[in-house]
C-alpha cells in the first residue's frame, strides 16, 4: 500500500510539473513591430508551445515604460497603452510586455526608444487608404 501511494505522488508530482512547463514556464518572449501593421508579442513556453498576441496599429495610443513597487523593489516594465474607441484622448486598456523574463530597465529604454521611433513615423507619414 505504501508504494501505491508512493506512485501516486510521483505520478501527480510529474504531472503538475509538465503542466508547469507547458502553461506557465516562459521561456522566451518577443515583441515585433511594424508601423504599418501592428505589434506582435509572443511567448515562448519551456515546452516548445508558442502564444502570439497581434495588436493592430490602429488600436495603439503610445507605448511606456511603466514602474511597480513590489516588496522593497521597483520594477520597470513596458506597457502598451491601447486607445480607446469612444474617447479618442482615453486608454481603453494597458497591456503589461516582458512580464516573465523582467528585463533590466537600461534594455527596457533601448525597446521604448525603437518603438517610439516607429510610433513617430507612423504619425508623420500620411496614411493611404
Amino acid at each position: 500500500q505504501n508504494s501505491m501511494v508512493l506512485s501516486a505522488a510521483i505520478f501527480i508530482t510529474l504531472l503538475g510539473l509538465i503542466i508547469y512547463l507547458h502553461f506557465v514556464k516562459i521561456d522566451q518572449e518577443s515583441l515585433l513591430v511594424i508601423g504599418s501593421l501592428g505589434i506582435q508579442v509572443t511567448s515562448s513556453y519551456a515546452s516548445g508551445k508558442e502564444s502570439t498576441t497581434f495588436i493592430e496599429m490602429g488600436q495603439v495610443k503610445d507605448v511606456v515604460i511603466n514602474e511597480t513597487i513590489h516588496m522593497q523593489k521597483v520594477i520597470y516594465y513596458l506597457c502598451i497603452l491601447l486607445q480607446d474607441p469612444g474617447d479618442p484622448q482615453g486608454v481603453s486598456e494597458v497591456v503589461p510586455l516582458f512580464q516573465s523574463s523582467k528585463p533590466r530597465l537600461d534594455c527596457l529604454i533601448e525597446v521604448y526608444k525603437s518603438c517610439q521611433e516607429i510610433l513617430e513615423q507612423r504619425k508623420t507619414t500620411p496614411q493611404s487608404s
